[in-house]
């Protein structure tokens, strides 16, 4: 494992444009639970209406069943109130200057935003965000009111997420497209099972374009076989670990 963190490393620090591709398993460390897509502390898929948790998490339900969709997004906002960036999220957001850094993540927790990092996209939207979908005016984000109503038209509001069954938003995927197309030197995955396309996607591009690719994650993935690097560990223990070493001539030429 030692000799793997030193390759990846070297590799690392000669890299200019480097793609994190992050999922939930990179916040494990910061207490969160790992969750099934857009957000469900349900492994075994059902919740306590008896629904699956697609379901009650989805577009349809919010616009048919507000109640039942709010009472499970009020579950996860109260597991990711207060909770802090960890030793993963903060060596992402080190890592920047003199290289560019872009992070594509499935979370919505805006733990890489408060890390530091400067260039997220956020591809299932924000927690942080709410906005009434009848007639667009924001809303209060700490509003404890479930379900929610538009202050201006009394409309159920929504966080600007993207449910199960919804489209990814366009200003997003743009952006990953753009960033795509400039290439990167060095692409890692950490902490997602990589289900989703348009997660596995950049990685599969860069195993095609031969450009160093790392996975980091405790669990294989179907990406494991096919990066040139998998690490089975928990991203707060060994990242850190890794940019330090990658950084090190940068501080020699005190950069």
């Amino acid at each position: 494992m030692k000799a793997m963190v030193h390759k990846i490393a070297g590799e690392l620090g000669q890299a200019r444009r480097v793609l994190f591709v992050t999922g939930a398993g990179i916040s494990a460390d910061s207490g969160l639970p790992t969750y099934r897509g857009v957000g469900g502390l349900y492994n075994d898929g059902t919740t306590e209406d008896g629904l699956a948790i697609e379901d009650a998490l989805s577009g349809e339900c919010l616009a048919f069943r507000p109640e039942i969709t709010w009472k499970y997004l009020a579950q996860i906002e109260r597991n990711c109130h207060g909770v802090e960036p960890n030793a993963a999220h903060r060596a992402i957001a080190a890592l920047e200057r003199p290289r560019e850094v872009v992070v594509l993540t499935q979370n919505i927790d805006g733990l890489h935003l408060k890390a530091g990092s400067s260039e997220v996209i956020e591809i299932h939207g924000t927690l942080e965000e709410r906005y009434c979908a009848h007639c667009g005016a924001e809303a209060d984000a700490g509003d404890p009111v479930v379900p929610p109503r538009c202050a201006e038209c009394g409309e159920i509001v929504r966080p600007r997420v993207v449910l199960f069954g919804e489209m990814l938003p366009g200003d997003a995927l743009e952006r990953l497209y753009g960033e795509l197309a400039r290439g990167f030197d060095m692409v890692f995955v950490v902490g997602t099972t990589a289900v989703f396309p348009y997660i596995a996607e950049p990685v599969m591009r860069a195993v095609r374009q031969d450009v160093p690719t790392v996975e980091i994650n405790p669990a294989r993935t179907r990406l494991s076989d096919l990066v040139r690097y998998y690490v089975p560990e928990r991203a707060a223990l060994v990242l850190p670990e890794i940019v330090r070493l990658a950084r090190e001539p940068e501080a020699g030429r005190g950069g």
